[in-house]
């Protein structure tokens, strides 16, 4: 799960946020003043949400922003006048806030983080040229043989790969074995 950041200009105003948070079983990992501090323990973290207002000592939010790490979203906690001018794409919620607005929020924000990380995750690998170079000559020789287009002869391959329970590469050397046995 990733971690909570709370940054605001004063530190009573943060110790409320967590603690609001923490009433829906939420942990702040880190309470901070300014935007350089985040930034200096950020590098630390894997992901997680950063609740700050739009006014900061050192910067204004959206250089923050532009300054996170990729898997790091901000909450931006700001008046109704303010949100206007906030980006989109940006989550934001108006003062005064619902403590049970803040934590559904921060839970949501939470989740979908999780979601592309394990996205990102599994991703395959990419083929080395001498893997491609396996199911390309397969395809080529069922094309010969066979006489299949080459989108029939990637099919093929595919559905075998897939029956067997073996990666592609495996099953187009197994295709050129047995081809070239005969």
């Amino acid at each position: 799960m990733g971690s909570i950041i709370v940054v605001l200009p004063k530190m009573e105003d943060a110790k409320r946020i967590r603690d609001m948070l923490g009433r829906y079983g939420l942990t702040a990992s880190l309470l901070c003043t300014t935007a350089s501090h985040v930034l200096s323990n950020v590098r630390d973290m894997d992901s997680g949400v950063v609740i700050c207002s739009y006014r900061l000592p050192d910067m204004h939010y959206t250089q923050l922003a532009a300054y996170l790490p990729e898997y790091f979203e901000i909450l931006l906690l700001t008046s109704a006048a303010e949100q206007a001018n906030c980006p989109t794409g940006m989550m934001s919620l108006v003062y005064p806030i619902k403590p049970c607005d803040l934590a559904g929020t921060v839970e949501m924000m939470l989740a979908q983080q999780e979601r592309r990380l394990r996205k990102k995750r599994t991703v395959p690998p990419k083929r080395t040229e001498r893997e491609q170079n396996y199911i390309n000559n397969a395809k080529r020789v069922l094309m010969e043989r066979n006489h299949m287009t080459e989108q029939e002869a990637f099919r093929y391959i595919q559905k075998c790969s897939m029956d067997s329970g073996t990666n592609m590469v495996e099953t187009a050397q197994m295709v050129l074995l047995l081809l070239y046995d005969s």
